[in-house]
């Protein structure tokens, strides 16, 4: 028998993925519904989403937890109908190392150039290019210092990258062989910079902090590599730097507008790598425990 109901619900993400198998699995004592199957809104104790509707949290008077699929929980606390109960986030360190190995994935990508390399090969041509692989040469920087940054730095700093780490305030556990900024040094932290990796959360104080600004304090010809929010990008300032040579390249994996829309101009721009919000996402069974450890402490 269930001990606690839920219901998969988001705007953003087809929850039929954390629904069914993995409860039956991981978690018979949990039931998770999508909204069309519950008969019963009184009953549903939590409710389990990413990005929730408008009122998605309306149609359930006794929930007593949200959960979030994802280690961000930005989409739950800006909803209007979020009761005031407890909201949880997945902390999951395999998440994690999918962040970082995509990250690494990046910074080589835009380190080697490896867009010339593909351009030459369609060519036909043997364009060797030697004296500028050393991680060495490349200063990368991470905005954000979570599970995920953290993560991210320590697996660019084995690669042998110098790394720098920009935070609110200065983290107790500080990461070996990485340096450590404040954000009242976000300025001197730019300008050393040559790849900057955002997983910041979305906050008033960071939506759209990756604009104009920012990237003309990076030195000329820097990357950026964009995996926290979609709302951290000022887009058009984005394209204008890439247009003016101001930034090399960019990886993008976030968007404001998600899917993004046919007729976006960042679909064809040349200097841009584009990602389906894919950089890392939880296991079902991680989603599993962590429900049935949020639930468990409030019984």
């Amino acid at each position: 028998m269930s001990r606690w109901t839920g219901v998969a619900t988001c705007t953003m993400l087809d929850m039929t993925r954390f629904q069914g198998g993995p409860y039956r699995a991981f978690a018979p004592e949990v039931r998770l519904l999508l909204p069309e199957e519950v008969e019963d809104p009184a009953a549903v104790d939590f409710a389990l989403t990413f990005v929730p509707g408008e009122g998605a949290f309306a149609l359930y008077p006794n929930l007593r937890a949200i959960f979030s699929v994802g280690a961000g929980t930005d989409g739950i606390d800006a909803c209007q109908s979020r009761p005031d109960v407890p909201v949880f986030r997945v902390e999951d360190p395999d998440q994690a190392q999918q962040m970082a190995g995509f990250a690494a994935f990046h910074v080589l990508w835009h380190h080697r150039r490896m867009g010339e390399f593909l351009a030459a090969q369609a060519r036909g041509a043997w364009e060797r290019r030697v004296g500028d692989q050393s991680p060495t040469l490349r200063r990368i920087g991470v905005m954000g210092f979570g599970l995920m940054g953290r993560a991210i730095a320590a697996g660019l700093v084995a690669l042998g990258y110098p790394v720098t780490v920009l935070s609110r305030t200065t983290p107790r556990d500080p990461l070996q062989g990485a340096r450590h900024m404040t954000d009242d040094r976000l300025e001197a932290f730019l300008a050393e910079t040559d790849i900057l990796i955002n997983v910041l959360p979305l906050t008033p104080a960071t939506q759209g902090i990756l604009n104009a600004g920012t990237f003309t304090a990076l030195p000329e010809g820097a990357a950026l590599i964009q995996l926290g929010r979609g709302a951290h990008l000022v887009e058009a300032d984005l394209l204008a730097a890439l247009d003016s040579g101001q930034l090399s390249g960019a990886s993008l994996d976030v968007f404001e507008t998600e899917p993004l829309p046919a007729g976006s101009p960042l679909w064809t721009h040349p200097k841009l790598v584009l990602t389906p919000h894919v950089a890392s996402t939880p296991r079902p069974e991680a989603v599993v425990a962590n429900v049935k450890r949020g639930m468990a402490s409030l019984d």
